[in-house]
């Protein structure tokens, strides 16, 4: 997180980035990531499925954030919960975050700039903010030292253990301004003639500079993920909004003009992109199985323009750890050059009137995997693994437990995927595929693709094509989760977010041709996490997360709307009557919220998932200490073993219960049928 405030850089905000002159060269990277064609000999990665994927049970995270910080701005409180569920991270850091060189300090006259000493004493800050993120004291040692790149180069390594638990924080150093060129990273990210020359910061065990070019940061990335193997990965937003603002506006929001966020966090996500493309292509060219691993991307700049969804506790946790991060010029932290990032210390995070700590929004936020019942009651759970689709089958009826990933192609796909039953019970997923890519202005194209099923419960047809609701490249990147829904004719009704944060849908009709895209009537903005049910009188209602209310369209219509949510809605056909019953939990809220029907005893944050059984409302989430649970009738479960969880879990009713189906951090998905256990969970 480095604030912007040099105007002109990029050009005029608008719908579309055109690069026009040299002056241009970071309007590709704010409009969106274009990964680059592959060189000669490379192989692009392959969208046909039966490709083997690797097996793995070992967890592991890694992070990928342009600047010193952008983890703990956007990234939490996901990192600290698999951190306190024991699983191990590595965080990369692309940028040294010299940024001016001024460590600035309330209250005192401004120092002479020192890059080195101020990344240094960004450094310095992060480990002072993981040291207590694993519960030590924040000025524990750390174990410094030298790691070895793809091509020979050299990157910083911190090291802290504590038991079972291990952060590695892998420092790459490259410069965040170059000669003639405000920021350097996202004239990297477009100019393969480009060449930059890391930065040494000072005390840093790596005492020479090594030159990077757009391939050769995408190599070292790529080598990175292959020394690791991870599991999760979390990266920043690879396409952000568009978010056109007079210049004022622009540069007191630190945004990028056009797009609701840094340049450097665009280009920084887009080479992480190009890398996990890269890496599984290098997997499909080998003897090799593709790498088995879960994308989060996190939203940046774009939670100053949405209602808050963090409630108090997470809030003053997250807040907590960016507070020894900005460290205090009056500490004892043994470093030389500083003791964190001086500007973000004290309750600066909370009283900026920009906000980025009081939210953490996904880019591309789903409700786990989509779960179908086959015709003999074995449960298939579908979703994206290595950028592919894949389905994990159930072994035995009600068991829990899972066989290995069928892959079943289309990569590669953004990491939520939507799903709809036909009327015979064939399953149909839909999701967003990195459909293009060039640089230099290449084609860089999103496409919702659809993947039909032969039979129910069995193999699947080709992929299919959808297009996109918008009519350009930069405006198609800008699209969200598709989610779909069948109509009791037949139909399938598919939803997407579209680039003017509106409704863009299609629809099959039964004999499974497919209408033209439009957009659905209304003005107001929302977020993506659509969802769409249909109610008892075979009405399609449509429900989405606005800036000022939650939007509701019945059959394409605009509804009245309801209060504001800081997260997206559940819904639920009502008992006994027609429309809907919704769930969600207001800006910085804990408590859950029904309209018409008042608070609901649910508390904890982030989205629900819903359904409804002959008691009433069934309801899955997270508690406050990032526990899933759920609720039926008046009786609270918890789930209090297993892999931790990844994404939010699916919710499912069956005959013998409720179960809950989501992804650990293993990459391998869980079952959790709560309500056979003999013991029922504390009330929270």
């Amino acid at each position: 997180m480095d604030d912007i405030s040099r105007p002109g850089l990029f050009g005029a905000p608008g719908r579309r980035a055109v690069l026009t002159t040299a002056a241009a060269v970071g309007a590709t990277a704010l409009a969106g990531c274009s990964v680059p064609a592959p060189r000669r000999g490379e192989t692009a990665a392959d969208p046909a499925p039966g490709v083997p994927i690797a097996s793995t049970r070992h967890a592991q995270l890694m992070q990928f954030a342009a600047h010193p910080d952008d983890d703990l701005f956007f990234m939490n409180p996901d990192t600290q919960r698999l951190l306190d569920a024991g699983v191990p991270l590595v965080s990369v850091y692309v940028t040294a975050g010299e940024h001016k060189g001024v460590n600035r300090i309330d209250g005192m006259p401004e120092a002479p700039p020192d890059r080195a000493a101020y990344s240094s004493s960004r450094h310095q800050g992060l480990r002072q903010a993981y040291a207590t993120l694993l519960g030590l004291d924040r000025f524990t040692p750390w174990q410094k030292g030298v790691v070895t790149l793809r091509g020979g180069r050299h990157a910083e390594i911190n090291t802290l253990v504590h038991g079972a638990r291990r952060v590695e924080l892998i420092f790459l150093n490259l410069p965040e301004h170059a000669p003639r060129r405000f920021t350097a990273l996202p004239a990297l990210w477009h100019d393969r003639a480009l060449e930059l020359r890391t930065h040494l910061s000072t005390g840093s065990p790596v005492d020479r500079s090594d030159p990077y070019d757009h391939d050769q940061l995408v190599d070292v990335l790529v080598g990175l993920l292959d020394r690791y193997r991870p599991t999760v990965v979390h990266t920043l937003d690879p396409d952000p909004d568009i978010q056109v603002s007079n210049e004022a506006t622009r540069r007191r929001d630190s945004e990028q003009p056009g797009y609701s966020d840094h340049g450097d966090h665009t280009a920084a996500a887009c080479f992480t992109w190009a890398a996990l493309i890269r890496w599984v292509a290098e997997a499909q060219k080998g003897p090799g199985a593709i790498p088995a691993f879960v994308v989060t991307s996190f939203r940046g700049y774009y939670n100053r323009h949405w209602p808050k969804n963090l409630p108090p506790q997470l809030l003053k946790e997250k807040a907590g750890h960016l507070f020894q991060y900005g460290g205090d010029p009056d500490w004892e932290c043994g470093n030389p050059s500083g003791c964190g990032d001086y500007g973000v210390g004290g309750n600066r995070p909370l009283t900026n009137r920009k906000g980025w700590v009081r939210a953490t929004h996904h880019r591309w936020p789903g409700t786990g995997p989509a779960v179908v019942t086959r015709p003999d009651g074995r449960l298939d759970a579908f979703g994206v693994l290595g950028l592919r689709a894949v389905r994990w089958r159930e072994t035995e009826k009600d068991s829990g437990l899972w066989g290995e990933p069928e892959d079943l192609g289309g990569g590669p796909l953004a990491p939520a995927l939507g799903s709809a039953t036909l009327p015979d019970g064939r399953t149909l997923l839909l999701g967003v595929r990195f459909a293009a890519f060039g640089g230099r202005g290449g084609p860089n194209r999103r496409e919702v693709v659809v993947l039909e099923q032969r039979s129910p419960g069995g193999p699947f047809l080709a992929w299919r094509g959808l297009g996109n609701p918008e009519r350009s490249d930069d405006r198609g990147r800008r699209i969200g989760v598709p989610v779909a829904v069948t109509a009791p004719d037949g139909r399938v009704h598919l939803f997407v977010r579209n680039a003017d944060k509106g409704v863009s849908t299609r629809v099959r009709a039964a004999d499974g041709t497919w209408s033209p895209w439009r957009a659905l009537p209304g003005s107001e903005e929302i977020q993506d996490g659509l969802d769409a049910v249909v109610d008892a009188d075979g009405r399609v209602h449509v429900l989405a997360a606005g800036r000022e209310s939650v939007l509701h369209w019945v059959d394409s219509a605009p509804a009245a709307p309801l209060p504001v949510s800081g997260d997206p809605v559940a819904a639920v056909p009502s008992r006994g009557r027609s429309g809907v019953d919704v769930y969600y939990r207001g800006p910085a809220a804990r408590q859950l919220l029904s309209p018409g029907r008042g608070n609901v005893a649910f508390d904890g944050y982030g989205s629900v998932a819903a359904a409804a059984d002959a008691q009433g409302p069934v309801l899955l989430g997270r508690n406050l200490r990032g526990r899933i649970q759920l609720r039926q009738g008046d009786r609270l479960f918890t789930r209090t073993s297993g892999t931790a969880a990844v994404q939010a879990p699916a919710l499912r009713l069956l005959p013998g219960g409720p179960v809950a189906v989501g992804l650990g951090a293993d990459a391998h998905p869980w079952a959790w049928r709560p309500t056979t256990r003999s013991a029922l969970a504390e009330s929270e």
